[in-house]
């Protein structure tokens, strides 16, 4: 069952399908060269992006998916540059998640009239806080506040989610902020040599692209 009318043969349906496609290609397909693997990588959120499109989705989803799919090309490189490249574009991503969320959502009250929505939210800080801590011993100075502003934005568009009713959304920014915690641990926490590298860039993906459908189909499908 399709989760647009239509069937497997309307395009909103076979978008969605080609994304996961794409995802799953380049999760798997270690073989294939890097730059097949890096146009996988950014085909699979651009796609969702595409998605966003055609079902008439908002305009800042489109933008925060589209910025995504960008980062993700940066990301895909190697090298400093490519990787604070990477940095931005999620920084814009974050920032037009953070005002879609907070212009669908039911305010920050929200917060402490529902303590669950408290209670995660103090639990997101506490992460980001123990993260951005490990993190400034590790990086180079010139890595510090990039990341720093970064990560008060990752947290900000947790906090944002959770003012929201959807919970596909709220699932969504909770899976991004692990994805981007392991993402951060991978590259400089562990040793170069670690065994856990494999596994973690498997898992850094995958809660990657979950965190970006639960969003897409959070919105698209309410």
């Amino acid at each position: 069952m399709m989760p647009f009318a239509g069937g497997i043969d309307a395009n909103p349906n076979a978008t969605l399908l080609f994304s996961i496609a794409a995802a799953a290609i380049y999760a798997l397909a270690l073989e294939l060269t890097r730059l097949a693997r890096s146009a996988a990588k950014t085909l699979a959120v651009a796609l969702l992006a595409a998605l966003a499109v055609m079902q008439g989705g908002p305009l800042l989803l489109v933008a925060a998916l589209a910025l995504s799919a960008a980062g993700d090309a940066f990301l895909s490189r190697d090298g400093e540059k490519a990787f604070l490249g990477g940095l931005a574009s999620f920084l814009v991503a974050h920032v037009a998640y953070i005002a879609l969320f907070l212009e669908v959502g039911g305010g920050i009250g929200l917060l402490a009239a529902e303590p669950w929505r408290g209670a995660v939210a103090l639990a997101m800080a506490v992460f980001v806080v123990l993260m951005l801590a490990a993190l400034w011993r590790r990086v180079g100075p010139s890595l510090r506040i990039p990341i720093a502003v970064y990560v008060a934005a990752i947290l900000a568009m947790g906090i944002s989610a959770l003012t929201t009713f959807y919970a596909w959304v709220i699932a969504g920014a909770v899976l991004f902020m692990a994805s981007d915690g392991l993402l951060a641990a991978e590259r400089f926490l562990l040793a170069a040599i670690s065994p856990h590298r494999v596994w973690m860039r498997y898992a850094v993906w995958v809660l990657y692209y979950a965190a970006q459908l639960a969003i897409t189909l959070g919105f698209l499908l309410s």
